[in-house]
């Protein structure tokens, strides 16, 4: 089970009985919300095994017609995965190696747990990946390949082209993250440096048969862009990289081993990413296990349950994250005065990522930043309370999931020296929420289906 760690002092930082109930009713709310997309369960309700016939709906495999079958993968949710897997398959599996965060603490017992960095790549990464690589090229036409894939992949399953080295592509993933790019551009630029992401995975394991079970951490589920598609074929090109890193400024300063790729990729010297009609892809099948809507569904049912109307707005939400915090905080305002979109007793459950551009020196990630943001404009209302968090219990370079903010949100923090708007300005959201005690603390949560955000009005 995932447990807000810090329930309590997040409640008694309530300035009214009112606002107290509606934090209970949000925390508890994103509590349950966590549990509904536990990786274990994702996976254990579509993946079941009766009478050597694996059924993945929508598929089936016949397992006496593979010698063998190998597990390879990675991400956030990858170990928890790899673990359930193992509990229906046993002994069928031959072998397998899975790439996960440190410190995770799951125990498997026939596939190989490797712990990797997130969300900067290390040579333990490119050590898993070069295995997978290895175990993948073994099979053959007869041979099952499962690819346990959920958000984080890109970064736990390094491997840099040859005359890239780790350190060329950690400084620029660092750039990337920093920058406001999207994660389908950001995965875009990854895939051109690697030789396992952008659908490289799939042409190693050919003429195996390949299974991707996937979490899904990714706007819209495009499936080349979660972990960087490692076993799906990609649509963009070594221009598309180009073009995406000189839009933020990038190009210009990016390693030059980095420059010389993508050119000799542009004209031809190197070869493209697999692209879709490739042979390669077709004995390729894709099962996503859970997404952002499957998230936002579970708060909007918590939600119901406690006797709120409630308005499911979006599981698809993009933008920069202080502007999306503004437009939020509109929509409470408007539901406070008016009734409008839905009527008091109010929740509205908003998921999807959004992005940071980090111009300041100060801590955050986009959940914070989003209800600073939020924070300053509901100042001085009513009742309202925003809750916001990433479900894999990170929010940015913190410790923090997200954050929790209501009406009196700034004036507690000018109380204690804080300046909600200098903060914003810095990106230092993290630095005012956390000496505000308002930080949502779960600790990583083994799963990873993008952010949750919700708004309730009394």
């Amino acid at each position: 089970m995932i447990h807000i760690k810090n329930t309590d002092r997040l409640i008694a930082n309530a300035s009214t009985g009112t606002i107290q109930n509606a934090r209970t009713i949000a925390l508890r709310t994103l509590e349950h919300t966590l549990n509904s997309i536990d990786a274990d369960k994702l996976l254990k309700a579509k993946v079941t095994l009766k009478d050597r016939r694996l059924h993945v709906n929508p598929y089936t495999f016949d397992l006496s017609q593979f010698l063998n079958i190998y597990v390879v993968g990675g991400g956030k949710a990858a170990a928890l995965m790899a673990l359930a897997l193992e509990e229906i398959l046993g002994k069928n599996i031959t072998r397998g190696h899975v790439n996960a965060p440190y410190g995770d603490k799951a125990k498997t017992h026939i596939i190989k747990l490797n712990e990797s960095s997130h969300p900067v790549p290390d040579e333990s990464g490119v050590k898993g990946a070069k295995r997978m690589m290895e175990i993948s090229g073994r099979a053959d036409k007869d041979d099952l390949v499962i690819v346990l894939i959920s958000g984080g992949g890109s970064s736990l399953m390094p491997l840099p082209r040859d005359g890239i080295s780790l350190n060329d592509k950690r400084e620029l993933t660092a750039k990337l993250l920093k920058c406001g790019a999207t994660i389908g551009e950001i995965n875009a630029v990854r895939k051109h440096l690697s030789c396992f992401k952008g659908g490289w995975l799939a042409k190693k394991a050919y003429p195996a048969t390949v299974l991707n079970l996937i979490i899904s951490d990714v706007v819209g589920d495009a499936l080349e862009s979660i972990a960087s598609g490692p076993t799906v074929p990609d649509s963009t090109t070594f221009a598309d990289a180009r073009k995406i890193l000189e839009r933020y400024a990038l190009w210009a300063d990016a390693p030059v081993s980095i420059r010389k790729l993508i050119i000799d990729g542009e004209n031809g010297l190197i070869e493209e990413t697999p692209k879709p009609g490739s042979e390669c892809f077709k004995k390729v099948y894709s099962v996503v296990l859970g997404n952002c809507h499957s998230a936002a569904l579970a708060a909007v049912k918590s939600l119901k349950a406690e006797g709120f109307n409630t308005l499911l707005l979006t599981s698809s939400l993009e933008g920069e994250a202080r502007t999306v915090g503004t437009m939020l905080s509109s929509i409470a305002a408007e539901i406070d005065s008016s009734g409008n979109p839905v009527p008091k007793p109010a929740a509205v459950v908003v998921g999807g990522e959004t992005v940071v551009t980090v111009r300041g020196s100060g801590k955050g990630g986009r959940n914070q930043e989003l209800l600073l943001s939020a924070a300053l404009k509901l100042q001085g209302t009513g009742s309202t309370v925003m809750a916001s968090l990433s479900t894999d219990g990170v929010d940015g370079p913190t410790d923090s999931a997200g954050a929790i903010v209501d009406g009196a949100t700034v004036e507690r923090g000018k109380r204690l020296g804080l300046d909600a708007e200098k903060s914003l300005i810095d990106n230092d959201s993290y630095g005012f929420f956390s000496r505000l005690g308002d930080v949502i603390v779960t600790g990583p949560t083994g799963t990873n289906v993008n952010d949750i955000s919700l708004i309730i009005v009394p």
